[in-house]
């Protein structure tokens, strides 16, 4: 494990861990044409995409299968619970996106912990504000396991007002184990946000017979697995293994 010192005046004082913000490296899978089809529809149609699921059910694999395929630099941050603090939060929000927008949070970082809550939204104008102020190439950021910081008092109007001010030139991708909050979930309704489900994350049977080609074996298996994991991407993968 590595840790980066954040001795940044305009942020909180303490350590990084340096795996938190990094791409994480592929790992075996399939691609899945049919989802990564749907995320470069949300790429050009919305500002913004949530992939919600159980555990087991994809998202990660997806997710980085778009990310290292999509023609776009790639801010990636993996939210753990002790980060439901805004402050800790951006903290490796900022620390993601200066990876490839150094200069990112200039005017960002000096409100967060300074905002009133009834002003949230203002930081979320900040935030956008100093985006549009990089001036590089377009940027993916994607925020993994969101779930566990959606308790957060902060949370909905922070992205409530972010996610229809995002540039062109910006996306988000959020994985969560549950739905988004209702005031984010409505916001399908106006073309800011696209929800990929755990319906359409499960394996398709022409996607099941693919993944079990790539293990050596017959449609037969993979049609058994199926009807067993009920298209469960993590249950599939160890199906097939063990076999």
């Amino acid at each position: 494990m590595f840790l980066i010192e954040s001795n940044d005046i305009r942020t909180p004082p303490g350590e990084l861990i340096a795996e938190k913000i990094a791409i994480p490296k592929p790992f075996p899978t399939v691609s899945r044409p049919r989802l990564t089809g749907l995320l470069q529809n949300s790429l050009r149609s919305c500002t913004s995409t949530i992939l919600s699921g159980r555990a087991g059910t994809g998202k990660t694999a997806l997710a980085l299968d778009f990310a290292l395929n999509c023609g776009r630099r790639v801010c990636w941050y993996k939210v753990d619970a002790p980060e439901a603090e805004l402050e800790a939060f951006f903290r490796y929000l900022i620390a993601s996106i200066r990876r490839q927008r150094p200069g990112f949070g200039t005017t960002f970082s000096y409100l967060v912990g300074t905002m009133p809550p009834e002003q949230i939204g203002l930081l979320a104008e900040a935030f956008v504000y100093d985006l549009g102020d990089g001036g590089a190439e377009p940027l993916l950021i994607v925020i993994e396991d969101l779930h566990l910081v959606c308790d957060s008092a902060w949370l909905v109007p922070f992205f409530k007002r972010l996610m229809p001010l995002l540039p062109a030139d910006v996306h988000l991708l959020i994985t969560s184990r549950t739905m988004p909050p209702a005031p984010l979930w409505r916001m399908r309704s106006k073309q800011t946000l696209s929800v990929i489900d755990e319906e359409a994350l499960a394996f398709t049977r022409q996607e099941a017979t693919l993944l079990f080609k790539r293990h050596g074996l017959t449609q037969e298996h993979a049609s058994l697995a199926l009807d067993h994991t009920h298209g469960r991407a993590s249950a599939l993968a160890r199906f097939a293994q063990a076999r």
